[in-house]
């Protein structure tokens, strides 16, 4: 699914029309990105977590050459489905 196919989803449900639509989705998305920028947790409950993790730097090996390189200090987005979410993705699919 992608962003497209979500915002003419939710537009037939809300009866919003698609721009005003995609201008919400684009706002939250924006408001998300911003604060995880900022090291803050966004929490929405009933779906998940996104929170930033910190990656120590370290040495590494290229799969394809075996040549050794360097990976410096990042931060990385990360995801928590909340419970809600996983059982019912566990309910769908196991059916």
């Amino acid at each position: 699914m992608t962003k497209q196919d979500i915002v003419d989803h939710v537009s037939s449900i809300i009866g919003l029309t698609k721009v005003e639509t995609e201008a919400v989705m684009n706002g939250i998305m924006d408001t998300i990105t911003e604060s995880l920028a900022r090291n803050e947790r966004v929490e929405l409950r009933g779906f998940g977590t996104f929170g930033v993790k910190h990656r120590m730097p370290k040495k590494a090996r290229n799969p394809g050459t075996g040549e050794a390189i360097h990976l410096p200090e990042r931060f990385v987005p990360t995801f928590k489905p909340s419970k809600h979410m996983r059982s019912r993705v566990n309910n769908a699919l196991i059916k």
